[in-house]
């Protein structure tokens, strides 16, 4: 009997190259593919799959909200797909959860895929629930405090610690931080990282930045109500009224 098997991914390149990697099983019929979380939880329920390859960060509904919708009796063996290259990782592999880091080549694909198949054998659908549950709950609500955040691009590997950091700005389905003179970007939305970050070190002073807190130099007033804050090294960052009695009981 065939494993039925569903690709949830909102990024096509992403679906593609999982949908080669399949191909290559026979063993494994691939039923579906989702683009965002909502259409993922319709195709889980109706579809009924046995294997799921789910992308962790996706807008509107990620990867973790998936999990949390799906009812326990409809809960597959999951792969996750993931960008991450921080906390979440060490979180998948102290929870026995298989995951495959973007980009993965067809080798490291086969290894995951051994281990879930491995799970559907053995049929223990409430072990495999509890260990998939217990690692959602320990990424969203880990602590960040004292983490670094391991940053891959161009084939290398930075480790930044939270100190190096001087703002954080959106940039659509991602987040550019700025330490210095670098800038890197990882696949994350700033609310998201709002939420992981310690409130006594960052703050965010609008919908589209984060400021550590350290590095603010001044807050300037605007004739509109709102503010700027002037970092250390010059940068000047809106704040906007929403997030401003926030920003100013920080520094008093």
């Amino acid at each position: 009997m065939k494993i039925s098997t569903l690709i949830v991914d909102d990024e096509l390149p992403g679906r593609a190259v999982l949908r080669d990697y399949i191909a290559h099983h026979p063993e494994l019929e691939l039923v579906g593919e989702a683009a965002d979380g909502n259409t993922a939880l319709s195709m889980i329920e109706e579809l009924k799959p046995r294997l799921l390859f789910l992308d962790v960060q996706m807008p509107v509904l990620d990867g973790f909200g998936v999990i949390e919708g799906i009812p326990p009796q409809r809960m597959p063996a999951t792969i996750f797909v993931t960008a991450f290259d921080h906390y979440a990782v060490r979180a998948f592999e102290a929870h026995a959860i298989d995951y495959l880091l973007k980009p993965f080549d067809l080798p490291r694909f086969e290894t995951a895929l051994r281990r879930a198949e491995e799970q559907i054998v053995k049929g223990e659908p409430t072990v495999l629930e509890a260990r998939i549950m217990a690692l959602v709950h320990s990424v969203q609500n880990g602590p960040t405090q004292g983490e670094r955040f391991v940053v891959r691009s161009g084939g290398r590997i930075t480790f930044l610690s939270l100190e190096e950091i001087d703002w954080i700005e959106a940039s659509a389905n991602y987040v550019r931080i700025h330490a210095g003179r670098d800038v890197h970007q990882l696949r994350e939305s700033i609310g998201s990282l709002a939420e992981r970050l310690d409130p006594t070190r960052f703050g965010r002073v609008h919908r589209s930045y984060i400021v550590n807190l350290k590095k603010v130099r001044e807050l300037q007033a605007c004739n509109s109500g709102e503010y700027i804050a002037v970092l250390k090294n010059g940068k000047q960052v809106p704040c906007s009224r929403g997030y401003r009695d926030t920003l100013k009981s920080l520094f008093t």
